[in-house]
């Protein structure tokens, strides 16, 4: 399993995103990655900024992380992909339907914020069947 540290997730992301600003090649991952950073023009200064591997985000400042916010929509993109958990894809098209798809995104990307910090807190892995009632409920709404 992929476990990357917290610089080389840093690193992906400032470079898919010099890439991008560069018309350089990229590869698929680095592509999708640029096109979320391209959906956040409040984290393109962040990206290019000098102390983008060193600084820190904390919530204790009112701040998000950039980096765990774009691994997040990462993450999401790669289970729209293969649909998995089954079911992600109807309820993000249900999202859709009242909301552009950046918003509807950011309603996942919520319940996977939440599911993940769970499984955190708890020491387990995240819980599909939980993810996906999360995920319902804010369809439903």
């Amino acid at each position: 399993m992929f476990n990357p540290s917290r610089d080389q997730v840093r690193q992906f992301f400032i470079e898919a995103w010099r890439k991008h600003r560069a018309r350089a090649p990229t590869a698929q991952l680095e592509a999708i990655a640029a096109e979320l950073v391209d959906m956040h023009p409040e984290y393109h200064a962040l990206l290019e900024a000098e102390d983008a591997l060193t600084r820190e985000w904390t919530p204790e400042h009112g701040e998000t992380n950039p980096f765990l916010h774009l691994s997040l929509h990462l993450a999401i993109e790669e289970q729209l992909g293969i649909n998995q958990p089954p079911g992600i894809r109807a309820i993000v098209d249900q999202l859709k339907q009242r909301m552009d798809r950046h918003e509807a995104l950011h309603v996942v990307l919520d319940c996977l914020g939440e599911i993940m910090y769970q499984a955190q807190r708890d020491k387990k892995m995240p819980d599909n069947n939980t993810y996906l009632d999360l995920l319902r409920r804010a369809a439903s709404r």
